[in-house]
Formats: structure tokens, C-alpha cells, sequence
């Protein structure tokens, strides 16, 4: 099972935006996570992989504590953001998630315009002090989500009438609004067509050079494709951690190695 390393130079500390220790998660009896030791590194994009159930969205759910909306779920370890706990009792979920902004699976704008649902969090976390500092954010939002060309001159619109690649795209500048450190997006092509999947993945690879990128993926193509660093998840262990070209061309670990060539899955 993969161990990070308890040693690390300054200068590893200082790439090193997420590091977690010893984490467990427990549905209730159920054990779903177990000592999983992991430094994700910033502005770099880190997969996780592995075969569906294998605890890979639980653990990113640890990363901006989702998992609290779940009444049976517990986390125990060590799970810090550049050096703080983000379980420690001070540190309000909220405003966690404003710096761990996340993108699910299935396009989710709110029912509201194009423009309002990129002003929504701005407006409730306070970052504007007026209108045209709001109007600024929503359009650099939209072009760090590589969407404003096509919908600037419809921003009263309603986001839910795009197509679902710009509703991801759309999603993706909702959560950059809030100016995060850190953008979770757990399998975010899953319901795109391959036209669409392929904007998104450009722009994943856009976004690392200002964000530390975690993706969960079901296809191991697109993590070759995107991520520098990969972890693979099975039955609730990570397995192994590396750079993704040694993950693919030399895995160390037996179990890693059956599911890059498709013995287990």
C-alpha cells in the first residue's frame, strides 16, 4: 500500500497544497476509506482512478468535507490546505469550499440566468463592492471557463438552456468565481459527448496553471491525457501514488498494474 513520505524539504512543502495522513471514512459500520497517505501538489493536475465503489469519489469528498452533508458518514485523520487542518472546529465548510471550489458529475447550473449563476457566489461570499466589480468577476470567470464567446451576449439567459458541455463549462466558471485554490471535479465528462468531453479536458489543462486540479475519472485515457500526478484507489486503499507516465508505463504495485491492463475493473 502506498505510504507518502513522512520527510519532506522545504521545498516540497512549499509545492504540496493538500496533504492528507492517515484518513479513514466510515459509512456508518462500513469502512469505505482506509490510511489513505496522499500529498497533492499545486498547480498540477492529480487523477484518481480505480474501479468504481473503490472509495475514489469518497476521498475527494474529504478534500472540501462534502462528506459532512452525509449524516452516517465519519472522517477520521489528518487532512490539511497549505499547513491548516480543514477539519478543525474553526474552519467554517463554507468558506472552505469557497477556496475548494468542486464540479460533479452531472451539470448542475442553478436555475437561474447565465450571468447569476456566476455572480452567486461572489454575492454571498462578498467579494464585489459594487456592480461593475461583479460584472468584472462573471466575465473573467466565464473566460477562465473558456465559455464567455459564446454566451456574452446572452447573460440573462437561463444557464439550464446551454448544451450539457456548456453547462459543464458553465459549472467550471462558477466554481473559479470565488477565487478557490483548489477545484475538485469528480468524473466531470461522464454525461458529455466526446466534442464536448475534449473542451473540457483542454480546459482542465488551461486551469492548472492557477489552481491545484483533482480529477476522479473512470477513463484512464483522460487521465493520461490531463494529469501530471495519479493515485489508484482499490477496495478503499490507495494503491499506489506517482507521476501518471510512471503509474501507466511502470505501475510498482501488482494490483495497479492488473488494472491499467484491464484484469480487474
Amino acid at each position: 500500500m502506498y505510504d507518502a513520505p513522512k520527510l519532506e524539504t522545504n521545498v516540497q512543502a512549499k509545492e504540496n497544497k493538500i496533504a492528507a495522513r492517515n484518513v479513514q471514512v466510515y459509512y456508518g459500520e462500513t469502512h469505505a476509506i482506509k490510511d489513505v497517505n496522499v500529498d497533492i501538489q499545486d498547480k498540477t493536475v492529480t487523477a484518481f482512478i480505480g474501479p468504481s465503489g473503490c472509495g475514489k469519489s469518497t476521498f475527494l469528498r474529504c478534500l472540501n468535507r462534502m462528506n459532512d452533508t452525509i449524516d452516517i458518514c465519519r472522517v477520521e485523520g489528518d487532512i490539511t490546505l497549505d499547513g491548516e487542518n480543514i477539519y478543525d472546529r474553526k474552519v467554517d465548510p463554507v468558506q472552505l469550499r469557497a477556496k475548494v471550489g468542486m464540479v460533479f458529475q452531472k451539470p448542475n447550473p442553478f436555475p437561474k440566468s447565465i450571468y447569476d449563476n456566476v455572480a452567486y457566489g461572489p454575492r454571498i461570499h462578498g467579494l464585489a463592492r459594487n456592480k461593475a466589480e461583479l460584472d468584472e468577476i462573471v466575465e473573467k470567470s466565464l473566460r477562465r471557463g473558456a465559455i464567455w464567446d459564446e454566451v456574452k451576449d446572452r447573460l440573462q439567459s437561463l444557464g439550464t438552456g446551454l448544451s450539457g458541455g456548456q453547462q459543464q463549462r458553465l459549472c467550471i466558471a462558477r466554481a473559479v468565481a470565488t477565487e478557490p485554490e483548489v477545484l475538485l471535479m469528480d468524473e466531470p465528462c461522464s454525461a458529455l459527448d466526446p466534442i464536448a468531453t475534449a473542451q473540457v479536458e483542454e480546459l482542465i489543462d488551461e486551469l492548472r496553471s492557477q489552481y491545484s486540479v483533482v480529477i476522479v475519472t473512470h477513463s484512464m485515457q483522460q487521465a493520461a491525457r490531463v494529469s501530471q500526478k495519479t493515485a489508484f484507489f482499490h477496495l478503499g486503499n490507495l494503491v499506489e501514488y506517482g507521476d501518471t507516465n510512471q503509474i501507466f508505463t511502470k505501475p510498482k504495485d501488482p494490483r495497479t498494474e492488473s488494472y491499467i491492463t484491464g484484469r480487474i475493473g
